[in-house]
């Protein structure tokens, strides 16, 4: 079970996560402004790192916030959207629910 993380409500930088069989991976790009626009492209980076597709991934949580409202709403667009797209499931986490490991 391969699962995505998408935190976009830090308003200086985006997170994705992988966590593949129990490990977690993450990547983070600093951005001020058009997140929509880095966000793919950073998911798509960590799949190719890791040898996977989209197809691989079988859920997705993103952070819901407290954060940046532009941020947050960015970061639930492309999980609604990808989870649509993939028919997979998606979850929202607060910062407390949200993967300790990624920030660790």
């Amino acid at each position: 079970m391969n699962t995505i993380f998408i935190d976009t409500t830090d308003n200086k930088k985006i997170m994705v996560g992988i966590r593949i069989q129990s490990k977690e991976f993450r990547k983070e790009k600093e951005v001020e402004k058009n997140r929509d626009q880095a966000m793919l492209p950073l998911i798509d980076k960590i799949l190719k790192e890791h040898k996977l597709t989209f197809s691989d991934i079988s859920s997705i949580e993103v952070n819901r916030g407290p954060g940046s409202f532009t941020g947050i709403k960015v970061g639930i667009s492309v999980a609604n959207a990808l989870s649509f797209a993939l028919k997979i499931p998606v979850n929202g986490k607060s910062v407390g629910e949200f993967v300790d490991g990624v920030y660790q």
